[in-house]
């Protein structure tokens, strides 16, 4: 069986790898594509180096609009299908690279798997939501990392055959990484001592970028600060704006982290304030408060299951959740087969199933719900799935 795996596009590096391990060790032929929407592979960008991750092929996908960056990906990712016959194809994420790659498969005969399906914010101001609804809807395969994500496909229509409850693939890597981060000299490097200090994990593509809710933001974190002090790794441009802001004090600002290096400051902070979904299941799966800033979440079994909890951008509400998460921080909880192994069953459905004649037992799958108009007639499909 030959697979490929798409990485490089987000923290969908964090999502392949663990399911390109399990594939080897299973005899399929493993192949590697990276996007490079995010990073550059020969630049050692991203976490793919950390992981050992080593792209086999690279599509260029690079800056750009939204169109730009998808025709790149559709453009390159065609001719490679084409070449390599893959009989499935992996993706994960929510990037332009994601839904590229995944309308190639989707018309290419090969079978699509989509690690992290179901996820939902009903936001459709935001690019991702569209990403992912589209993804999940040319999916053959459809790996749910929680019974939410799960229920979410089954309300839109989505077929019980095409639904995998594997686990959180991105808590397969933190959990696998997590002894080598904690064992470097991140902290010491930083001049920090474990469960002394908050972490803020905010960039500008969410509310750090908004100079307003930054505005507001900069004189509760340093309430916070007071309490606990704040370290918060930041991109250059990021970094000036906060200089340009009044930073308070007990803010430090540092470098952007590599991979390794932020899994340490994330184990070992007393609390984190973020917007990143990420960054939600990493605190979730490492039993440390968060906080996010936003008033919606694509992974709300965080907050029911995990120690994170909704704050908005409220400056007084940031500052009493931070207050009450560190005078007494809520219970670890990590929610059910978030336990280092989902890789290996997403592996384990992708090897059992990845034939041709289930290829044509899935495209026999009612893909689309029929929902009849409101005039009785006979209406298309009104769900994604």
């Amino acid at each position: 069986m030959r697979v490929i795996c798409i990485a490089g596009a987000g923290s969908s590096d964090l999502a392949v790898k663990p399911v390109m391990d399990a594939l080897a060790g299973r005899g399929a032929e493993v192949i590697a594509v990276h996007a490079g929407q995010r990073h550059d592979p020969e630049a050692g960008g991203g976490p793919a180096s950390e992981l050992g991750l080593r792209p086999d092929y690279y599509l260029g996908a690079g800056p750009g609009s939204h169109a730009v960056r998808a025709a790149a990906v559709l453009t390159a990712f065609e001719r490679l299908a084409e070449q390599l016959r893959p009989d499935v194809v992996v993706v994960a994420g929510d990037t332009d690279s994601t839904l590229a790659c995944a309308l190639v498969t989707a018309k290419c005969g090969a079978l699509l798997g989509y690690v992290g399906a179901g996820l939902r914010s009903e936001d459709w101001s935001v690019p991702a939501e569209i990403n992912r609804m589209v993804t999940d809807r040319v999916s053959d395969y459809l790996f749910a990392a929680s019974p939410d994500a799960a229920a979410s496909l089954r309300a839109e229509g989505c077929a019980d055959e095409r639904i995998r409850l594997v686990g959180n693939v991105m808590v397969d890597s933190l959990l696998a990484s997590q002894d080598r981060a904690l064992g470097g000299d991140t902290l010491a490097r930083l001049g920090l001592t474990p469960r002394r200090y908050g972490l803020v994990a905010l960039g500008l593509a969410g509310v750090a970028g908004d100079p307003g809710a930054l505005g507001s933001l900069l004189p509760a974190l340093g309430r916070v600060a007071r309490m606990c002090p704040l370290v918060w790794p930041a991109s250059p441009r990021l970094a000036a704006r906060l200089a340009g802001g009044g930073r308070p004090g007990r803010l430090l600002v540092v470098r952007p982290a590599r991979y390794l290096d932020f899994v340490a400051l994330q184990a070992s902070a007393l609390l984190v304030l973020t917007d990143s979904c990420g960054v939600q299941e990493a605190t979730t799966a490492l039993g440390v408060p968060c906080l996010t800033l936003r008033d919606t979440t694509e992974r709300p079994v965080t907050l029911s299951q995990g120690t994170n909890q909704l704050v908005g951008c409220d400056p007084e509400r940031i500052f009493g959740a931070a207050r009450a998460a560190l005078e007494t921080p809520p219970p670890p909880r990590r929610p059910a087969l978030w336990d280092g192994r989902a890789g290996e069953r997403v592996a384990a459905e992708i090897v059992s199933g990845g034939t041709a004649a289930d290829r044509r037992r899935l495209a026999a799958v009612p893909r689309p719900r029929e929902v009849p108009a409101a005039d009785g007639t006979e209406a298309g499909s009104r769900s994604m799935c």
